[in-house]
């Protein structure tokens, strides 16, 4: 066949296909062709140019933000949630609460093991934008990280893990001890309680963790629970670099673990138990927890993360700022010619 005479038919093939909608059976009908054939021509004519697809993103979509979160800091998936550029943090827990809410509906599997953190206030808004599952998910939902703490606040940490059991209609197991006890002695008797030793053996085999990312600086609801180091522990933490927390494990702004004795009176998971999760999910946003979820995301303690577009294009100028700052110099005497 003639050049022309093939590209006259790729662009009749593709017109059909694209401009009038039909399929490809019905276009093998019509040109006497095989489908295989028009399968051929319409590949060939996106290589020709014939066919130029484009996507257009529905605007609050940012699909390209993700991809890029995805590649830069190796993570299994990125969801970008949409707010106001000048929202409140009202604002983004709600963007982000919903996009979690529906990300865990439309992944949950029968028979998961799924832990939640405590004292979270983007977890407690997931919760709240849940729909129950249509099927029942013979879920387990495992509390990781102690929830006992201020009765006023305290009806939180269980709602959480009562809540969300209830939304996937499975069984929720609660860790029934404070997040923060006052010394490793103190620890360890709440270890000799046998439904502490139930919650924390199923650490090992939670398939989904959702958690919070915290910033040193407690939040209210995490300061108003009790299970807070005090103001002088903080300030060692922030000494020896820290600059935020998940289920209180503290890290640096590499990601590297920030191990103080402070880490022995943790009732909770432990970043490597959460490292080696199916699917550690994190959900966290808004400024102050910037330099918090970097570090997150550095040390590869979470793999998925849900967040505001806002903190997403932070993320991504951050990492991309490091790597110009790591490129060589260009141009210099290598190529000089000799007088």
């Amino acid at each position: 066949m003639a050049r022309i005479d093939d590209l006259r038919l790729m662009a009749k093939v593709a017109s059909l296909y694209y401009e009038r909608g039909l399929s490809q059976v019905e276009i093998a009908e019509r040109l006497q062709l095989s489908q295989s054939n028009v399968s051929r021509l319409l590949k060939r004519a996106q290589q020709e140019q014939i066919v130029r697809i484009t996507v257009s993103m529905p605007r609050g979509v940012y699909t390209d933000l993700e991809n890029q979160l995805e590649a830069l800091y190796g993570l299994k998936e990125a969801i970008v949630a949409d707010c106001p550029d000048d929202a409140n943090n009202e604002q983004i827990l709600q963007a982000i609460g919903g996009a979690a809410a529906f990300w865990l509906e439309s992944k949950i599997t029968p028979g998961e093991i799924v832990g939640i953190s405590s004292w979270s206030a983007s977890l407690l808004a997931m919760v709240d934008a849940m729909h129950p599952l249509a099927q029942p998910s013979r879920a387990k939902v495992v509390q990781i990280l102690g929830g006992i703490g201020n009765p006023a606040a305290e009806v939180h940490a269980t709602q959480l893990t009562r809540r969300l059991a209830e939304l996937l209609h499975g069984e929720a197991v609660f860790l029934p001890a404070p997040g923060v006890v006052s010394s490793p002695e103190a620890r360890q008797i709440f270890f000799e309680d046998p439904f502490v030793r139930e919650a924390y053996q199923l650490f090992d085999s939670v398939t989904v963790a959702l958690v919070g990312i915290g910033a040193v600086e407690p939040s209210a609801l995490l300061a108003s629970s009790g299970n807070i180091f005090s103001l002088e522990e903080l300030h060692m933490l922030r000494e020896h670099g820290a600059v935020g927390d998940i289920v209180l494990r503290f890290f640096d702004g590499q990601g590297r673990p920030v191990m103080t004795p402070l880490d022995e009176r943790v009732i909770g998971m432990r970043l490597e138990q959460l490292q080696r999760v199916k699917h550690a999910v994190g959900v966290a946003g808004g400024e102050r927890k910037q330099a918090a979820i970097r570090g997150a995301l550095e040390g590869r303690w979470i793999n998925v993360l849900i967040t505001d577009h806002l903190t997403a294009r932070w993320l991504v100028e951050q990492k991309q700022a490091q790597a110009q700052a790591a490129a060589p110099e260009s141009g210099g005497s290598a190529g000089a010619v000799a007088r």
